[in-house]
């Protein structure tokens, strides 16, 4: 690996738009820490993709939610790599519960989706700014979603969630600068596993969409990785990606 060559962890990098950044950071020429927490089978097959293209790339199980974990994961990244550059917060999880169902979201479920989706998000970036720092410069892009604008999506405490990485973008941004960048994306509808046996919700949300259909993992990498390795005065911004839907 070359000296100069930088490096990011990509979490949630197994499926999705994780899987999908990872390997658009490998094709230009990034060594990628690929994250999952259980689908270590998908994981191992990013890594692979990224190796047979000529990349290079670390498998790293942490869950995110596990500050323990993080500070392991972002150890490991450094000691293999010698450095880091980008931190993509992509790891999330979800529960479906329908919106007016207030008894059905429990506890539990609330405490899950916050520690992954906001705490987890904000370990990762506490425990890779030093490093990050260390390089003079750098970024970290924050995967959201438009639920934290509407208000709707999987869940209340999905959307409440997104709209909390929402404002930690910000904050972030403003303690981070000026070495590191801080943006989120927020795509609306994503055609991915999570998804999957909900057809009905891919052609509602193409129908409504201007740009007439539903986006895959590979639109979202359209927004997250120039946000990564160009636009050098963007910084504590939330990119709403969802081809117009929100009109």
């Amino acid at each position: 690996m070359s000296e100069n060559a930088k490096v990011a962890i990509v979490t949630g990098s197994a499926t999705g738009v994780g899987r999908a950044v990872a390997l658009r950071l490998a094709r230009k020429s990034v060594a990628v820490v690929v994250n999952y927490s259980r689908s270590e089978a998908e994981a191992r097959d990013t890594v692979a993709a990224i190796e047979n293209a000529g990349g290079r790339a670390l498998l790293q199980k942490a869950d995110v939610s596990d500050d323990g974990q993080v500070r392991a994961m972002v150890d490991s990244a450094v000691a293999e790599f010698g450095r880091l550059d980008y931190l993509v917060n992509n790891a999330a999880t979800t529960f479906r519960v329908p919106m007016d169902d207030l008894e059905g979201l429990t506890s539990d479920m609330w405490h899950r989706l916050l520690d992954v989706n906001v705490l987890g998000a904000f370990q990762c970036s506490r425990a890779a700014a030093p490093h990050i720092r260390e390089r003079g410069s750098g970024a970290i892009v924050n995967v959201s979603s438009y639920s934290g604008f509407s208000g709707k999506g999987t869940s209340i405490a999905y959307a409440s969630s997104k709209a909390a990485m929402n404002a930690m973008t910000k904050s972030v941004a403003a303690v981070l600068a000026p070495e590191i960048r801080v943006n989120a994306v927020a795509p609306g509808f994503i055609d991915t596993r999570w998804h999957d046996g909900y057809e009905e919700i891919k052609v509602r949300a193409a129908a409504e969409t201007p740009l007439g259909f539903a986006a895959g993992p590979d639109n979202i990498a359209d927004a997250v990785v120039p946000l990564l390795l160009d636009n050098s005065f963007v910084t504590g911004q939330v990119v709403v990606v969802d081809g117009g839907r929100c009109l």
